[in-house]
């Protein structure tokens, strides 16, 4: 299974990112290689052609400017990374952009008690992807977005129910960890998965067991809903849930596992999309992340 061309809907740009830890490192180890590189040349020359370095100055700024040019263009990083699996039939994609702009369901987390008030953001900010759900997908309308998630809920037991002495703000009835509410009609459902556990102070926690509990409980969502449809979803656990356990790239790699994973037991769809924020971009290191996909897809093909 080799890893394929970018796909046309996708720009196939690289691009250096100079704020970054990863894009620093990158580019003063690319530069320090070619420097080696570029002193072995110049004393093998020197002994060749000693009037062509007489000069020291000059070879001197012409080798400084070839190492940083050397270590901008290796340092670049591409904007995406498309891998083709044959075993099921499916396509990943981890690519920076908008969540919203894209097409298909999309996977929004949720906390266990299913809040949704952000004005204020005393529950809710109303900068997460919950948030923007809110307010690009509902329009603002906190009302339909709670009736659709009561009709989804319907038949769900409450794990426990807080009083309102203890949880002043917000919803007080807790579900299960891993809770899928399907929302909406397709090719446009919603799955919103708990994933956290809002505390009774509207502060939101998880890790990385609750979260590879939501991962599981989602995929089946998606396998019996989402009609083999693309989905598009976060960097799930990368935002206010405060899941400290995992760095991006770490949090990345378990999703991706989760995700083939449980599609290697049974389709759950035909494409999948991670959007990454432009912030959250740096962080992580799109090659490594398109190796460790490759190795997936390797050993999908023995899995057969």
């Amino acid at each position: 299974m080799r890893r394929t061309v970018p796909h046309p809907s996708i720009r196939p740009v690289r691009r250096w990112l100079p704020g970054s830890r990863l894009g620093r490192r990158a580019f003063v180890t690319q530069a320090l290689v070619a420097f080696g590189g570029v002193s072995a040349a110049v004393q093998f020359a020197g002994q060749l052609f000693p009037d062509a370095v007489s000069r020291p100055g000059p070879v001197l700024a012409g080798s400084l400017a070839l190492c940083l040019a050397w270590g901008l263009a290796r340092s670049r990083q591409p904007m995406c990374v498309r891998q083709e699996f044959t075993r099921p039939g499916m396509t990943v994609v981890v690519e920076e952009g908008d969540l919203f702009d894209r097409p298909g369901h999309l996977v929004v987390g949720f906390t266990d008690t299913f809040d949704t008030v952000v004005g204020d953001s005393s529950v809710i900010n109303d900068g997460s992807v919950q948030g923007q759900l809110l307010a690009r997908r509902y329009a603002g309308d906190v009302r339909r977005l709670d009736a659709e998630l009561a009709a989804a809920l319907h038949g769900v037991a409450p794990v426990a129910t807080e009083t309102a002495r203890d949880k002043p703000r917000g919803k007080r009835a807790r579900y299960p960890l891993g809770t899928v509410a399907v929302l909406g009609s397709r090719p446009r459902l919603v799955f919103a998965v708990a994933y956290s556990r809002m505390g009774n102070d509207c502060v939101a926690s998880s890790n990385v067991r609750d979260l590879w509990t939501g991962l599981e409980r989602l995929w089946d969502a998606v396998r019996d809903h989402g009609e083999l449809g693309r989905v598009t979803m976060p960097l799930t656990g990368a935002g206010l849930a405060r899941l400290y356990d995992l760095d991006e790239d770490s949090l990345l790699r378990l999703i991706l596992l989760s995700f083939v994973v449980h599609s290697w037991e049974r389709a759950v769809c035909r494409e999948l999309h991670v959007v990454i924020r432009p912030g959250e971009l740096g962080r992580i290191n799109l090659p490594e992340t398109g190796a460790f996909l490759d190795t997936l897809a390797a050993g999908a093909r023995r899995h057969v």
